[in-house]
Formats: structure tokens, sequence, C-alpha cells
């Protein structure tokens, strides 16, 4: 077990940075979508969506 992990180690810290980055962004959209910011730019007046309520 400790000469795969060993010659494995460089993936795993691989797959962790990149799972906390995921994890960091996804943090962040939460956050963002809590606090009303919203990713579409804020005219309504233009989107595509038949209903305002669903567009936020």
């Amino acid at each position: 077990m400790l000469t795969w992990l060993a010659s494995h180690i460089i993936d795993i810290l691989l797959i962790l940075v990149v799972l906390l980055v995921v994890v960091f962004i996804v943090r962040g959209m939460i956050r963002d979508k809590k606090a009303g910011k919203s990713s579409c730019g804020g005219n309504c007046s233009s989107c595509g969506c038949s209903c305002s309520r669903s567009c936020r």
C-alpha cells in the first residue's frame, strides 16, 4: 500500500487541488446567490426568460 501511495502521490495531490478549487467555486456561487447577486448582468429587459421571477 505504501509503495502504491508513494508512486501516485502527485496524482493524489493534483486531485485534491482540483477538488479544493471546485469547492471554493461552488462556495462562492452559493454565497453570491444568497446575497442576491445575479450572473446574468442584471439586464432583465433583454433576458430571454418568460418570467422575471424564474430568472433570479
